[in-house]
């Protein structure tokens, strides 16, 4: 019984996505297969290419013949070459981890608030009572300079009262 280390085909019509399998060579491409020993999906970037190396080694070592395609991404993991005793490939590109929203939303309102990325010094604790109310500044709404002040308004106002108010 010849085996191959082949490609089974998964995925949507225009997404591919392979499992790297270990067959009878006379079963169908997408049949039963004896072992699966990784993955390849070439649409993402970079692709993610997963073998099971001690799997792989011992299917080569009793007999088993990659396909073109399996060889070509065995040749990128080492696989290949350390089978064949060659001198080892650079390593593979690696999809940076991805951030969680969390993180990225509190980095965005940092950097629109105006707040450096410093470690936070420890506060300073304001005295407690009547004092700590005229320590405190005012907390004021931030002014659109194409919105009139409504006291600049009241007091240019002809009535004394504020505008819109009952003299009676």
């Amino acid at each position: 019984m010849a085996v191959k280390i082949r490609l089974l085909r998964m995925g949507k019509i225009r997404n591919p996505q392979y499992r790297i399998v270990v067959a009878d060579s006379r079963t169908k491409r997408d049949g039963r297969a004896i072992e699966y020993v990784g993955i390849y999906q070439p649409k993402e970037h970079p692709s993610v290419i997963q073998v099971k190396s001690e799997r792989v080694q011992y299917w080569l070592s009793v007999g088993a013949q990659p396909s073109e395609a399996v060889q070509r991404i065995l040749e990128k993991t080492g696989d290949w070459q350390q089978f064949k005793g060659l001198p080892a490939p650079p390593p593979l590109l690696v999809k940076e981890p991805k951030q969680s929203r969390t993180e990225v939303y509190e980095a965005e309102a940092k950097s629109a608030a105006g707040v450096a990325d410093t470690p936070a010094k420890p506060a300073k604790k304001a005295p407690a009572g009547p004092e700590a109310a005229a320590a405190r500044p005012e907390q004021t709404k931030a002014v659109d300079p194409a919105e009139p002040n409504r006291e600049a308004v009241a007091a240019d106002a002809e009535d004394p009262a504020g505008a819109g108010a009952d003299a009676s």
